[in-house]
């Protein structure tokens, strides 16, 4: 075949493909990110959110600030990291991911340093909003980027390495956190923040090229307008409710772990950070799979039996407990097995919440980490309302991923593929 007849079948081959397929076709053959940069921007935002918690008691002496008033430095957070990956959705849009990556990795950093020098519960209440306003940047932008990249074969598997790192961070950030603490006092955390913060800065500076060949104006109209245009499209709507419930399914388990593994089980508080500590095994099993199956089984699969794992070991967990049935053992186990449901789940809703918004990939990153942290800002709320531990994770488990299965079903009806 000579050269025009290559080019006429190229272009007949594109011209069957989807559109949003197209559109990242070429840059997936021209720009080549590595995927650790993108591991290590993603798992930065997530990890920063409960790695104060140990420290809480420490820091709230030493600044003489009340248990009250240091819980608003996490609740603080997950609110900055909620309204941040809004922003960066659209100007990254509009500006390009690597000039809005760098932008939001400088705040994070900057306000790490405000956090380390700290001489009042007021300036770190800031320096922490601060901090998971740039920190929602690399949630969002790492997404962002995969979306832009990666080939429709490559995008699951590499999404579904980074939403990891979104059940990975609240359970391995304890750990992290209580060792810092205990040997080096409360600012060292701050200090290892900082060396990540500088790290990233670097690395993203130098290695980072820009991937998005499409830009649109930065305006408030224009922002609404986008962000109205993903909330009229019920696929993605669906998709984005669905896998913010998987991810986040996890949330009202981290509330309680505390309560039902020092006062209900009789444990010693020292080792509720192992409890935790589970969710990062399971999370990470589920994700396994689903980067070794994807390609090979169809994602409905994965939303289904993931969120439908996750909803009957909720179900589990409030029958144990009632029958009095309780023990370490199978708290790891439901634990354990719930979170491989997420992970399961959660990269193929990513994979299919961004796909259906072409043209939108940032504003529609942006939302599905908005979602995210609000799910489990809701989740974490609710099981605040009641008085047993146990029963009030478990119905809350039970409601969430209730709700995931629900929007999958409502998506797929929807989805013209």
């Amino acid at each position: 075949m000579n050269e025009d007849g290559k080019d006429r079948a190229a272009r007949s081959s594109l011209e069957a493909l989807p559109q949003s397929v197209v559109s990242a076709a070429p840059f997936a053959d021209r720009v080549r990110v590595p995927l650790w940069l993108l591991v290590l921007v993603t798992l930065s935002g997530t990890m920063a959110m409960h790695i104060f918690v140990p420290a809480l008691p420490v820091a709230g002496s030493a600044l003489h600030a009340s248990p009250a008033s240091m819980q608003q430095t996490i609740t603080l957070y997950v609110v900055g990291l909620a309204v941040g990956q809004l922003i960066y959705g659209p100007i990254s849009d509009a500006w390009g991911r690597r000039p809005a990556l760098l932008m939001g990795l400088g705040l994070y950093l900057g306000a790490g340093l405000l956090a380390l020098f700290a001489p009042s519960l007021e300036w770190l209440l800031a320096a922490r909003l601060l901090q998971a306003l740039g920190g929602a940047a690399g949630i969002t932008l790492g997404r962002a980027i995969v979306r832009d990249t990666s080939t429709p074969a490559r995008m699951t598997k590499d999404l579904a390495l980074l939403n990891l790192l979104t059940l990975v961070g609240p359970g391995l950030s304890p750990i992290i956190g209580s060792y810092l603490a205990e040997h080096f006092g409360w600012r060292a955390i701050y200090v290892f923040l900082v060396c990540m913060g500088c790290a990233m800065v670097i690395c993203s500076y130098k290695l980072l090229p820009e991937t998005s060949k499409q830009r649109s104006p930065l305006a408030v109209a224009g922002i609404a307008r986008d962000y109205r245009r993903l909330l009229g499209n019920p696929v993605f709507v669906g998709f984005m409710l669905g896998g913010s419930c998987s991810t986040t399914a996890l949330y009202p388990y981290l509330a309680t772990v505390p309560y039902i593994v020092h006062e209900q089980l009789g444990y010693p508080i020292s080792q509720v950070g192992w409890f935790a500590a589970v969710t990062i095994v399971g999370a990470s099993v589920g994700t396994l799979i689903t980067r070794r199956l994807t390609g090979s089984v169809k994602p409905e699969i994965f939303l289904y039996l993931g969120a439908g794992l996750s909803c009957s070991m909720a179900v589990l967990l409030l029958l144990v407990y009632q029958w009095g049935a309780l023990n370490a053992t199978a708290l790891v186990l439901i634990s354990f097995t719930m979170t491989m449901g997420a992970g399961l789940a959660s990269p193929a809703a990513l994979s299919r919440s961004l796909s259906s918004a072409p043209g939108l990939v940032g504003s529609a990153a942006g939302f599905y980490g908005f979602g995210q942290m609000a799910m489990g800002a809701i989740g974490t709320k609710l099981v605040g309302y009641g008085d047993d531990p146990t029963v009030a994770c478990a119905v809350t488990q039970i409601a969430i991923t209730a709700l995931a299965l629900a929007s999958y079903r409502f998506a797929q009806r929807r989805s013209p593929v």
